[in-house]
């Protein structure tokens, strides 16, 4: 039987709620059975019953869908959470302290203190908050996680990472509301692009890396002069296992479409992948030429080939790694609810620690740009890196 899955946010003009849809459907194991999916509650019911959701189960706000879902004998299992930014730890809180399992869009807050809540909140009611960086999805970003994790690179000395694009690079279109709020601290928080967009690549590295960021420094700049936040951003970083890191991020690269890149190099060899070329992965191990892994190929490990779903030379991307994410939660789920231990490889799915993680690595960088960049220190998140339970 497919567990119920709720959605708020996500609307009919959304970027983002098509993708959760679509993934969700993709594993065959969510059904929605319930939404809000508008800040116009009229709009917001209207196209919840068109995409299927019944009548009374189609919200016009995330008040009424907790209030009426907390109180039903067959609730939701699932809640993702895919409002705007400044929204986010309300509704995440609210859910998560009434017993429903989340899997909230990133950034989880907008600040440390809410993420912080966060994390202690879904601790005390032992329920999933997962973060969605759905690109730690993707067969070939997990097949680089295992290979660090069996010590083919040996000790991981150096990280690149990136995610430049130059959608916003047109100045005319700066006063555009669907681009403005995102340079408006009142609704992003203290950073845009790194907030938006870098944490996919800053994660990348934790995730493949299994280490968490220590200390780093930081250089904003809004290049377009009335946005109120950066645009572009350069981090260097470095690593709880002495690896050193540098990120580049921006909105103003004219030219890149998307720009999520990845390079990992170790004492015996490296890893480059690119998130628009997502079915290759490269290898080089030291002293030998480069050899190209594929998507699909025999002989991968097995959270890669859990990951992937259709053979090898077809193409496999966004949606998919999305619905990898979904996938892992509705193991744990299904397992739970069944008294048995999940999949092992289903643990991989973004924390609420990671969210923490990542909020409090874009609030030191905006305190390092401040500070004409400064190295500014980052605490340890406890229980991040720990066995995984639900």
């Amino acid at each position: 039987m497919r567990l119920q899955w709720g959605l708020i946010g996500g609307g009919e003009s959304s970027q983002i709620g098509a993708a959760h849809r679509l993934a969700a459907r993709m594993t065959g194991t969510l059904e929605l059975a319930a939404a809000a999916l508008d800040i116009d509650a009229a709009r917001a019911r209207e196209y919840a019953i068109r995409l299927g959701v019944p009548r009374e189960r189609a919200y016009g706000d995330w008040r009424e869908m907790l209030e009426c879902e907390r109180r039903r004998a067959s609730r939701v299992e699932l809640v993702t959470v895919a409002t705007p930014n400044s929204s986010h730890f309300e509704i995440t809180r609210a859910f998560l302290e009434a017993g429903f399992d989340v899997l909230c869009e990133k950034p989880m807050t907008n600040t440390v203190a809410e993420a912080e809540e966060i994390v202690q909140a879904a601790r005390n009611r032992q329920r999933i908050c997962a973060v969605n960086f759905g690109y730690s999805g993707y067969p070939l970003v997990r097949h680089a996680r295992a290979m660090v994790a069996r010590g083919e690179l040996g000790r991981i000395r150096v990280v690149t990472a990136g995610f430049a694009h130059g959608h916003h690079a047109n100045a005319a279109e700066a006063d555009n509301p669907r681009e403005r709020w995102r340079y408006d601290p009142a609704v992003a928080g203290v950073s845009s692009v790194l907030a938006d967009c870098g944490i996919h690549a800053l994660h990348l590295a934790c995730f493949i890396t299994g280490q968490q960021v220590e200390s780093l420094s930081a250089d904003f700049a809004s290049t377009i002069p009335v946005r109120q936040l950066e645009d572009d951003a350069l981090l260097a970083f470095r690593m709880s296992q002495g690896t050193v890191g540098r990120l580049w991020t921006s909105a103003v690269a004219i030219g890149r479409a998307h720009g999520l890149t990845i390079e990992v190099y170790g004492e015996r060899g490296g890893l480059r992948w690119q998130q628009e070329h997502p079915n290759q992965l490269y290898w080089t191990p030291l002293g030998a030429p480069t050899s190209i892994i594929e998507r699909g190929a025999a002989g991968l490990s097995v959270e890669a080939d859990r990951a992937s779903h259709v053979t090898v030379g077809h193409a496999e991307g966004f949606l998919a790694a999305f619905a990898n994410i979904y996938a892992d939660l509705s193991e744990v789920l299904q397992a739970r609810k069944a008294g048995r231990p999940a999949d092992p490889l289903a643990l991989s799915y973004p924390h609420a620690e990671e969210g923490l993680l990542s909020i409090a690595a874009v609030h030191a960088a905006a305190d390092s740009a401040r500070a004409g960049g400064a190295w500014v220190k980052l605490a340890p998140v406890p229980g991040h890196g720990a066995p995984r339970g639900a």
